[in-house]
């Protein structure tokens, strides 16, 4: 029997395996998908969109302490851990079915198992009955990133936990050890500090949230510590000595090594992609640091193979991965596409505060050599903000001084994550300060602080 063939075989279908099968689907390509575990990946099912529902009552929770502020009562304060866990689980499940529905309507074979690449242009899919090949003219490589794990630190699911058991909580930690100050540690700090462990994090660097611009970090540590959090930069856990019910935790910094008791530890030291099993050496597929080494389009070198998302190298983020998936399956049904430039792609971390990026730090900037023009201005110098109890927080913008090229945004604070579209936008069309000056920006809203941040940056800010 001959083997079933495609104009596109997408191996993956987390947010860029699905959104390029959909897109080219749409284009009226053939697309099969080979999915060993969930629709959707781990985004939707074990990353992005769990966390954000375990964080969103985190900070319900937090509110609802403030209500006197507010004017409001509330009394006899308590969560349920399970059922906190439940709705999360839930609004995944809901998505992943989503996923599911999207491909359906799109017409997109989904076939649920494990691939390989045995030859050129086929796809070996093994199943509980068996292995069956498929043949495909295009076939790209979104299989994602897993926990990155050290040696002697490694997860056990009891004492020591990957992002996903600590989706899954089977307790609630009373002092807990978070190690690593990415993204995925600090909202899983932010998440149990706010509902009450003792909290500290770990971070090998010289400042939490070591990416993004250091005025960031270093308000954002300001705040972290206020609630409660302890933090620990330059700082590396050497071994975890286990024993029943807790961990004693070996930390060295310049100064030396000293020991601390927890009952629970969360290990976010990064990610390695997902390459093993797939027989992508023998094809000749180049794989620098457990990442496929791609051109701008995500080409791998070899004819036919592309390679999108986290497997394809940072940054480690859902929507790079669905962007690209776009443009990929666009190349194949012979579009004009248009390669992604890593600096109109935001970051954006979910704790409290929320911090979010696009674009050159300041100091990333001047290593460029450009001569920069930096604005700020803080929330409490915004009305929406005072009105919302929410005065913590800056907005940061960073212009080339000859140009007026924006080369970079960075924020902390409230919503600042659905704030970053607007230099997003603006970065993407290559704006400068004249073109945001003349931007009418709507009153009482917090992106006034955007347009202020702008005026700053030149010394026109009418607010501060």
């Amino acid at each position: 029997m001959a083997a079933k063939s495609f104009d596109m075989i997408v191996i993956g279908a987390g947010p860029g395996g699905y959104v390029a099968a959909i897109r080219g689907a749409q284009l009226g390509l053939s697309v099969a998908v080979v999915e060993r575990e969930h629709l959707g990946g781990i985004c939707l099912n074990w990353g992005c969109i769990p966390t954000k529902a375990l964080l969103r009552s985190a900070e319900v929770f937090h509110l609802m302490h403030r209500a006197k502020e507010f004017g409001l009562k509330a009394e006899g304060l308590g969560y349920d851990l399970d059922a906190v866990v439940a709705r999360s689980r839930a609004v995944a499940k809901q998505l992943s079915g989503g996923i599911g529905h999207l491909l359906k309507k799109n017409k997109v074979t989904v076939l649920m198992g494990e691939a390989s690449l045995p030859r050129p242009g086929v796809v070996a899919v093994k199943t509980g009955a068996g292995v069956e090949e498929i043949t495909g003219k295009a076939i790209v490589l979104a299989t994602g990133a897993r926990a990155r794990t050290l040696p002697g630190l490694e997860a056990d699911g009891d004492l020591v936990w990957t992002y996903k058991h600590a989706l899954v909580p089977k307790r609630m930690p009373k002092k807990l050890l978070v190690i690593g100050s990415g993204a995925i540690g600090i909202e899983f700090a932010s998440f149990f500090n706010t509902l009450g462990a003792e909290t500290t994090v770990v971070e090998v660097m010289d400042r939490v949230l070591p990416v993004e611009d250091a005025e960031i970090s270093a308000f954002a540590k300001k705040q972290f510590v206020k609630q409660g959090m302890k933090i620990l930069e330059k700082t590396t856990v050497v071994k975890l000595d286990r024993s029943p019910g807790k961990v004693v935790a070996h930390l060295q910094d310049a100064k030396g090594t000293v020991t601390a008791e927890f009952d629970t530890v969360i290990s976010a030291v990064g990610i390695v992609g997902n390459v093993e099993g797939l027989g992508l050496e023998a094809l000749g597929v180049k794989i620098d640091r457990t990442h496929v080494v791609v051109d701008e389009f995500c080409r791998t070198g070899v004819p036919g193979l592309y390679a999108i998302g986290d497997i394809a190298g940072a940054p480690w983020l859902a929507h790079k991965a669905s962007h690209e998936g776009v443009m990929v399956a666009e190349l194949i049904a012979g579009k004009h596409a248009h390669p992604i430039k890593p600096g109109t792609i935001a970051g954006c971390t979910y704790c409290t505060p929320q911090v979010a990026s696009v674009g050159l730090t300041e100091e990333k900037a001047k290593a460029a050599g450009y001569e920069v023009r930096v604005g700020r201005f803080p929330f409490i110098g915004n009305g929406k903000a005072i009105a919302l109890g929410e005065p913590e927080g800056m907005v940061k913008t960073v212009f080339d001084a000859k140009t007026g090229e924006l080369l970079g945004a960075h924020m902390v604070g409230a919503e600042v994550t659905e704030m970053i579209q607007g230099y997003v936008i603006g970065r993407t069309l290559e704006t400068t300060e004249e073109d945001l000056m003349h931007t009418v920006f709507p009153h009482p809203t917090l992106s006034e602080m955007m347009h202020e941040a702008v005026l700053d940056a030149y010394g026109r800010a009418l607010h501060m």
